[in-house]
C-alpha cells in the first residue's frame, strides 16, 4: 500500500520527492528517460443490461470478481462502510494512475448513465447518505473524532512500518502486492520498492526525529486497548444497532492485521489485538458481509 497515494497521505512542499533512486538505478532511467503520460481515461461503463456501482480499489482480479476485501485499508474502509449502509456495488482492481485524484478508492455510480462522474473516497459518505440515507456519525457522537484519531494517526504508523520497513513483510506482502504486478522489470521493481520504503519512512519522519519501533508498538497497544474499551460488550462502536464508519474504519485495520492470507512473516500487531478478544470478534463479525 504506497503510503501517501493509498492512506490519504499529504505531500508537502518541504518534503523531499518521493521518487529518490539508488544512483545506478538514477544513471540507467538518466540514460533511458522514462515518458510520463497523462492519466487514463475512466474504463468503460458495464453494459446497460448490467449497470451497477463500479468501486475502483486495490485488488486482484479473482478477490474483485468474488468481493473480497480489498488488501488496501484505505480501500477496505470505504469498501466496508459501503457494504454496511446496503450499497450494491462492483469490485473493479485499479491502481492510483487510473484515478481522477491520483488515490484510490473512487467510485463510478451506475446512475445517471451518460455522465462520467466520478465520486472520489472523501466524498463516498455524503454521496451514501445522498443515495439511503444513512446517518451521519460524526454529527450524532462527538467521539467519533477523537477515536477515529486512534486509527489515523497511531495504528496506521504502525502498520507502515510493519508493512514498508520491516524488510521480511515488504519482500513478502508489500511488494508482491503492490510492486510486481506493476511491472516484470528487475530494475523497475528496485526503484518502485525504494519509493514505497522512503514514502513510509518520510511519512513516520514527519511525527518523530526518528522511527522508534518499540515506541510505535506501544502506541499502537494503547490504542487497541482504549477501541477494546470503547466498544465493551457492544456489537459495535458507539452502540448502533448496525455497523457504520467507525466500525469499517476499525475493520480495515484489524482484518488486515489478523487475515493470514495477506503472509506476514512479522506480526507484532497480530499479537497485541489478539489480546482484546471483542475485537477480534468484532472482526469476525463483519467479515461475514463478504
Amino acid at each position: 500500500m504506497p503510503p501517501q497515494a493509498t492512506e490519504g497521505a499529504q505531500t508537502d512542499g518541504n518534503v523531499p520527492s518521493f521518487f529518490r533512486v539508488p544512483p545506478p538505478i538514477k544513471q540507467l532511467f538518466d540514460r533511458f528517460p522514462l515518458t510520463t503520460y497523462p492519466a487514463n481515461d475512466l474504463p468503460q461503463r458495464t453494459p446497460s443490461g448490467r449497470a451497477a456501482n463500479q468501486l475502483f480499489v486495490f485488488s486482484d482480479a479473482t478477490s474483485a470478481r468474488r468481493g473480497r476485501p480489498s488488501f488496501n485499508p484505505q480501500c477496505l474502509k470505504w469498501q466496508a462502510y459501503l457494504k454496511f449502509v446496503g450499497i450494491d456495488f462492483e469490485i473493479t482492481p485499479s491502481n492510483n494512475h487510473a484515478s481522477p485524484t491520483g488515490a484510490l478508492p473512487f467510485l463510478l455510480p451506475a446512475f445517471p448513465v451518460d455522465a462520467a462522474v466520478t465520486i472520489p473516497s472523501h466524498k463516498l459518505q455524503k454521496w451514501a447518505i445522498e443515495q439511503v440515507h444513512c446517518e451521519e456519525e460524526q454529527q450524532l457522537n462527538l467521539r467519533f473524532e477523537v477515536y477515529a484519531s486512534l486509527l489515523d494517526h497511531r495504528i496506521r504508523s504502525a502498520w507502515l512500518y510493519m508493512m514498508y520497513l520491516d524488510d521480511d513483510n515488504f519482500k513478502a506482502v508489500a511488494q508482491r502486492l503492490y510492486v510486481n504486478p506493476s511491472t516484470t522489470s528487475s530494475l523497475v521493481r528496485a526503484a518502485l520498492g525504494f519509493q514505497l520504503q522512503q514514502a513510509a519512512r518520510d511519512e513516520l519522519l514527519k511525527l518523530s526525529p526518528y522511527i522508534d519501533v518499540a515506541a510505535l508498538e506501544g502506541d499502537a497497544q494503547n490504542a487497541f486497548e482504549a477501541l477494546s474499551t470503547l466498544l465493551a460488550g457492544d456489537e459495535h462502536f458507539f452502540g448502533r444497532p448496525n455497523p457504520g464508519l467507525f466500525d469499517a474504519t476499525v475493520f480495515a485495520y484489524t482484518h488486515l492485521i489478523l487475515d493470514e492470507g495477506m503472509g506476514w512473516k512479522h506480526n507484532r500487531l497480530a499479537q497485541l489485538l489478539k489480546q482484546h478478544t471483542n475485537l477480534v470478534q468484532h472482526r469476525e463479525r463483519l467479515l461475514g458481509f463478504f
